[in-house]
């Protein structure tokens, strides 16, 4: 099975570099549309229902609900794409908001901001990794990658939401 997931590779070295660099380019792209709703809590709040489905996924395959499982992790990976593109449409159309904390939140705030950003980047070939290894049944493997891939993006999906709620305060509508 392990060339089974073979084919597989290109693609996530494709995704894993291409994902980071069109983001980051997206970010320099400036569209003067002023969007019906304010993204903000929206794609917070799937950030937060990815961390939930993540979480339930968890629960399910340690109760041997493996079809529960795989449903869940498909529906946790569907909103997180769901997140980042309602997430750079915002950054697209809007103005990037500065944290107005002081003292140590704001130490706080970008630890938890850096840490985030960082590990969303290096979270997305472990994802891709781990859902191949699960599409191609190769179980063993599989379980041993998600044991980092889990922890990983748990954190991502937690943390951004945690970025919104400080920074929050500091949106302009």
């Amino acid at each position: 099975m392990a060339t089974a997931s073979k084919k597989y590779n290109t693609w996530i070295i494709i995704l894993s570099i291409a994902i980071p660099l069109v983001v980051a380019a997206l970010f320099s792209v400036k569209i003067d549309v002023q969007l019906p709703v304010f993204l903000p809590p929206i794609y917070a709040t799937i950030n937060a229902f990815t961390a939930v489905f993540l979480m339930l996924a968890f629960w399910a395959i340690k109760n041997k609900k493996v079809r529960l499982h795989e449903n869940l992790m498909k529906t946790a990976i569907i909103f997180s794409v769901l997140f980042l593109v309602l997430y750079v449409a915002y950054h697209m159309t809007s103005n990037s908001t500065k944290f107005g904390g002081e003292g140590a939140i704001k130490t706080v705030y970008f630890v938890i901001l850096i840490t985030h950003i960082l590990l969303s980047v290096a979270v997305i070939p472990f994802v891709l990794i781990t859902y191949v290894r699960a599409i191609t049944y190769q179980v063993e493997l599989h379980k041993k990658i998600a044991h980092f891939t889990f922890p990983l993006w748990l954190y991502v999906a937690v943390s951004g939401v945690v970025v919104y709620l400080m920074i929050s305060p500091y949106y302009i509508i």
